[in-house]
């Protein structure tokens, strides 16, 4: 297995259709599949450019936990992505973004830090990949932008293997803290900082 990193978002449920309106603006302007329909728990629904388990069939998450899905995003140019793209990837588009490969993201209605909280987690689909969440700034700043943009309380990079995760944004400004650390030494103390859900 190979290395598998992630941005991890952590909002309000009532603000998830914002932010995959959000991420559905990352995507590339032209698919080749068809788009995929939505039913969020709430009754919102939603149209993106996107598949789940690569299917494009309906999906209904009225009594659905999770929601799996598979997208392709575009991002900022930066040098780390220039060098990605020339090996890796269909290179610049006509408005100067870089396209890269799937990157998976697992929406979790109910997060398993807090069950207030829904997470929006988009981890890459290869070790390359990996390694570019980890290099690029401008990958960063996408995902910390689409926090702040929905309303998110906290934004993790997380590279699962047990190493400390980076706190990329919490409660409205972007940090540099990590989890374990000395502000959190685990989770609970990073979550114990996080508002109300319902406020």
């Amino acid at each position: 297995m190979g290395l598998v990193y992630s941005y991890d978002i952590y909002l309000r449920p009532r603000n998830v259709a914002g932010a995959l309106a959000s991420l559905a603006g990352l995507a590339p302007p032209a698919r080749a599949v068809p788009p995929l329909e939505i039913t969020l728990p709430g009754g919102d629904r939603l149209v993106l450019p996107f598949t789940s388990h690569f299917r494009s069939e309906p999906v209904d998450c009225s009594t659905s936990s999770t929601l799996e899905l598979d997208m392709s995003l575009m991002f900022d140019v930066d040098d780390a992505l220039l060098e990605y793209a020339q090996t890796n990837g269909p290179g610049r588009g006509t408005d100067g973004r870089i396209q890269i490969g799937y990157i998976y993201a697992a929406i979790r209605f109910e997060s398993p830090l807090h069950p207030g909280y829904t997470s929006v987690e988009c981890w890459a689909a290869t070790s390359g990949m990996s390694r570019l969440f980890a290099r690029s700034a401008n990958v960063r700043k996408a995902f910390t932008d689409l926090t702040a943009d929905s309303g998110g309380v906290c934004c993790l990079f997380d590279t699962g293997d047990g190493a400390p995760e980076q706190v990329c944004w919490l409660n409205g400004e972007p940090t540099q803290e990590t989890v374990s650390g000395p502000r959190f030494p685990d989770r609970r103390a990073l979550v114990a900082t996080w508002p109300d859900p319902e406020k």
